[in-house]
């Protein structure tokens, strides 16, 4: 057992009997054999002096219960770190960013607790998975589509926490931007609402996001201000149909115009499904030309004319070609979805994405898991090829001339006006495989900031190279996100370092 820094043995038992007296014995682990199971099953540390561990986990079934734990924890300078169902493969998982912490785990706490159809809002718990959603509104025949990540075992809430997105249509596969209304307990057990949520008997807390004065539901995005213990969503009513066109130029010359174009159509709202840009073998780009999908969700008589405007458009560019799916009809309440169709882009979660692992004639050694590096490019053409490019002229430099079976770069369109420039990087239970991987990751965070492509979103033991990469006017950001810490969270206990905001008594540490 790792017990947290500075905290003694005596004081760490009084948390746990607090601990217990508040949600009942059965629900704290504190057995190496239990404790075990919050490992990051793909920590690029496994089994090495700096891999994050617990000290412990408590599991609270009701908000109360939060704020028991919360107030014995604040009172005896116990690390908190929650999580909502400890999915988030890739990004750390249910490890905490500050080993010794005790895991706040909120999988217990899986009420779907309203959907309304006519308004198409959900209002749920973090321990609440896309699975859990979906089915809650499939055995009510509610005519409402969610919008999954590739991994359907995931929390809703924790997966828009973190920054995650989806594949259907925009605004809704922007996971955070698609919330409505919080309930937040904050490091002294106190329970703040959010938005018009803050009313006493308002009726619109999952309608306006905004309630009045300043807006602070941003500070619970990938932050460590507080504890979310509800939070609303807005749903996507099922579109009738999905057509896909497929726009292609045979090389890099058309590219700038594709991406033009596609953006011209997402901003004009004719385009409004996910997609990305294909080019040559996979991740390879041994071979020119570029295609995109042009996926359009709405009524049947609506969509074949946007699609047609789209073809219109996209013929413009030189060299360009232009070819139509088969108009797909979506499925109803309680109906399966369209055989052979990607389960994601029909609002079904699944766990199809973990076969990209698993071993294949094409992959006889597959890896254990992967991270992702995830930056943020500018969308426009020019700056793909750059990326690729710049991509291509650093790879045997950052992995010191060794293939370490890194895949990318993938480029995704889940946000309206940006790509993501999505790198995974492999990783195993062999300690010199991971150090290798360690050092090539690290290299390319420190590239890809040097040319101005920061990530989103990062695992957990690289929170803090990342934070460091938003560093305009020395770090004027970081140092104020370290005030309302401070202010909100005074004795440090909820999520140590989480995106690196470290509280106060640790910072030097």
């Amino acid at each position: 057992m790792a017990l947290p820094h500075g905290v003694s043995e005596t004081d760490f038992t009084h948390a746990l009997d607090r601990f217990r007296t508040a949600v009942g014995d059965e629900w704290v682990f504190s057995s190496d054999e239990d404790v075990a199971l919050y490992r990051d099953a793909y920590s690029i540390y496994w089994d090495e002096p700096e891999e994050r561990v617990a000290s412990a986990a408590v599991a609270p079934a009701t908000v109360e219960e939060v704020q028991a734990v919360v107030r014995a924890a604040n009172e005896l300078g116990i690390p908190l770190y929650p999580i909502s169902t400890g999915r988030n493969l890739a990004y750390g998982g249910s490890a905490p960013m500050y080993s010794g912490s005790v895991v706040l785990d909120l999988k217990r706490m899986n009420r779907v607790l309203d959907v309304d159809e006519r308004n198409a809002w959900a209002l749920v718990e973090p321990g609440v998975s896309y699975f859990d959603l979906y089915n809650h509104i499939q055995e009510r025949g509610l005519d409402l589509w969610i919008d999954p990540p590739d991994p359907g075992w995931g929390s809703v809430i924790g997966n828009a926490l973190d920054g995650g997105g989806g594949w259907t249509a925009y605004p809704f596969r922007d996971h955070f931007g698609a919330h409505c209304g919080m309930e937040v307990v904050l490091g002294d057990g106190e329970i703040v609402r959010t938005g018009m949520g803050a009313a006493p008997g308002a009726k619109t807390w999952q309608e306006n996001k905004w309630g009045y004065g300043p807006w602070v539901d941003g500070l619970f995005r990938q932050g460590n201000m507080g504890v979310v213990t509800k939070m609303g969503f807005w749903l996507m009513p099922r579109p009738e149909a999905l057509i896909t066109g497929r726009a292609t130029v045979a090389s890099d010359d058309g590219v700038v115009g594709l991406i033009d174009t596609l953006n011209l159509l997402e901003n004009q709202q004719m385009v409004n499904g996910s997609t990305q840009l294909n080019s040559g073998g996979s991740g390879g780009f041994g071979s020119p030309g570029w295609s995109l999908d042009v996926p359009i969700y709405g009524p049947v008589n609506v969509i074949r004319e946007q699609l047609a405007y789209a073809r219109s458009k996209f013929e413009q560019i030189d060299g360009c070609t232009f070819s139509e799916s088969e108009l797909i009809m979506t499925q109803g309440p309680g109906e399966d979805a369209p055989p052979g169709v990607r389960l994601v882009n029909f609002g079904v979660p699944n766990l199809s994405t973990f076969s990209l692992l698993g071993r294949s004639p094409f992959q006889p050694n597959p890896a254990g898991g992967h991270i992702g590096f995830s930056p943020i490019l500018p969308r426009r053409g020019e700056e793909l090829i750059r990326f690729r490019d710049w991509y291509r002229a650093n790879s045997a430099e950052a992995s010191q001339g060794e293939d370490l079976g890194i895949i990318g770069p993938v480029f995704m369109t889940n946000w309206e006006r940006s790509l993501v420039g999505l790198i995974m990087f492999p990783v195993a239970k062999d300690a010199g495989y991971n150090s290798r991987i360690r050092a090539a990751f690290e290299r390319w965070v420190e590239l890809a900031a040097a040319e101005g492509w920061v990530e989103y979103r990062a695992p957990t033991v690289y929170q803090d190279l990342v934070a460091q990469t938003y560093s305009y006017n020395d770090n004027a950001l970081k140092r104020m996100q370290e005030k309302i810490k401070d202010a909100v969270d005074p004795n440090g206990i909820l999520a140590a370092g989480r995106y690196g905001v470290w509280p106060k008594h640790l910072r030097d540490a």
